[in-house]
This record gives structure tokens, sequence and C-alpha cells, in this order.
């Protein structure tokens, strides 16, 4: 007779064995994925035929693998769902619960943000969007320069601001004129690319000391076609749309980032329809623009 201690490897005593094709009915979980959830070590079989590798469940798991369908239906990660099943008590058990809610009202703030301006975008006339040129000089500025992922940008961006407005105070410094970006063509065309973020100071505060992330930076001259953005950030491309139309048709885009000063940004109101945003497209001038 085969010694069961070398042919079966039993993780909890049970009473019936349920083999992992039944488990995935019963539960709505696919084989793929209970297997995927033993191998990280989220969901482990009761018992393992070491012979055939098949795994078996037993009923008291089924609520446990329930609960885990649903916190992935609603979008958990699996180290947070493994943190919650193996939290101590029930106090840590509802904090990572919490903080994914959290987290999920957050998103369902963005999605309706996009619905809301997506709607804007199919049911109402375009708005007429103006665009001017503008010759800008040099700025001296604090920046903070970082290759992002165009799916972490607005996380890069409220973090870069914070710790430059936080530099700027220790340093007695004043902002002489809206924070700005530049953002780099690989930034839109491969979602990553060097982020520079700005604050503006007078040349006389160039000796102020700086430590982190934050570097003196000098953001060089350009011309520039520029539109003013009123609103949230979700619909900006209504306006780079524009300024990049106006730039094409007259056949003046010339290489280099794309400028956005933050003339009222969510460091100065919560309400994102006070926002403006310029943006501006860097150009050449080789006729008076029309």
């Amino acid at each position: 007779m085969t010694d069961s201690r070398t042919r079966w490897s039993k993780i909890a005593t049970m009473d019936v064995r349920i083999g992992i094709g039944d488990f995935s009915r019963m539960t709505h979980l696919s084989v793929k994925a209970l297997r995927h959830y033993h191998d990280v070590g989220l969901l482990d079989p009761a018992e393992i035929d070491f012979s055939s590798g098949y795994r078996y469940y037993q009923s008291a798991q089924v609520a446990t693998a329930q609960v885990i369908r649903r916190f992935r239906d609603l979008g958990m990660p699996l180290d947070e769902i493994k943190t919650m099943l193996d939290a101590p008590d029930i106090a840590a058990r509802n904090a990572v619960i919490s903080q994914h809610l959290q987290r999920m009202e957050s998103q369902l703030a963005a999605t309706q943000t996009t619905v809301a301006s997506l709607r804007t975008l199919l049911e109402r006339p375009r708005p007429q969007i103006a665009v001017e040129y503008r010759s800008v000089g040099p700025i001296t500025s604090l920046a903070i320069a970082e290759v992002v992922p165009t799916a972490g940008a607005e996380e890069w961006f409220m973090a870069a601001f914070g710790e430059l407005d936080a530099t700027l105070a220790a340093a007695g410094i004043v902002r002489t004129d809206p924070r700005g970006a530049l953002y780099p063509a690989e930034f839109f065309e491969v979602e990553a690319g060097e982020i520079v973020a700005y604050v503006p100071i007078l040349p006389a505060d160039q000796t102020a000391s700086v430590g982190g992330r934050v570097r003196l930076r000098e953001i060089p001259a350009a011309e520039l076609a520029i539109a003013m953005h009123q609103g949230s950030f979700a619909d900006i491309d209504l306006t780079y749309g524009a300024v990049g139309t106006y730039v094409a048709e007259r056949d003046i885009g010339v290489a280099g980032p794309i400028r956005e000063h933050y003339v009222v940004s969510p460091f100065d109101t919560t309400d994102e329809s006070d926002f403006r945003t310029e943006v501006g497209w860097p150009v050449f001038r080789s006729t008076p623009a029309a």
C-alpha cells in the first residue's frame, strides 16, 4: 500500500474532498484562477495529490473563495486580499477594506468626470478656443525633472509641486509666476517621458538652498502658440487639439516640449470648473500669426 505521507500533502483536516473542477463551479472561480491563487499563497488547496498534482478543497473553503471573488470583482489587488484574510483582528481587516473603498470612490469620481466630459464632447458644439502667439523669455526656476509614466502623471504632478512649494516656503522665496511643466513628445507617444515641473523665481533667489529632488533650472526661451484651457484636466485634450490644429494648418510646429502654465490649479481651488491652464505648443514664426 502506498504510504499516504508520500502521496498526499494535507494542509488542513477535512471531512469531504472537493475536486478543483467542482470547487470551481461552486465558487464561480475558474480553475486557472484557483491555481494562480494557490501559486501566490492566497488560497491553498486542502490536499494535493503529489503523483498527479491534482488539487482538492474542503467545503469550509467555499466561503473564503466567494469572498475572494467578490473583492476581485471590486478590483482589490491580490496582495491586499491576502492581507485582509490574514488580518489578526476585525479592525485590521476593516482598515484594508476601507482603504480600498476610498480608492474606489476616487476612481468613481474620475469616471463621473470623464463621462461628463464625453457627454459634452458628443452632445454640445465644440467651444471656440482662441489661440494666440507668444514669445516667452527664459525663466529662472526651481524644478523637479523625472521620467514619469502617463498613467501616473497626476500623482507625480501633485507630489512634485507639493515638494517645490515646501522648498519655496522653507527658503522664504515668493513664486513670481504660475507654476509650469514641460511635457516631451515621448510622454504622449510612448506613454512615458521626462516631465519638468517648475516654479518661477526671481534671479536674485538663485542662491537659495535646495535639496531632495529640487534643482535650480533655467527654462529656455521659446516661441509658442498658446490657448487657455478652462476647467478640468479631464478634457484638456480639447485645447491641445485646438492648438495643434492651429499649428498644423500654418505648418509652424518645431521640436520641443509642450508647456503648461497652471494659472489656477488644484493648489488654488478644489472647484475644477475654475481651473485655468495655458497650453503652449512650440512654433517658429516666419510670418505674423493670423
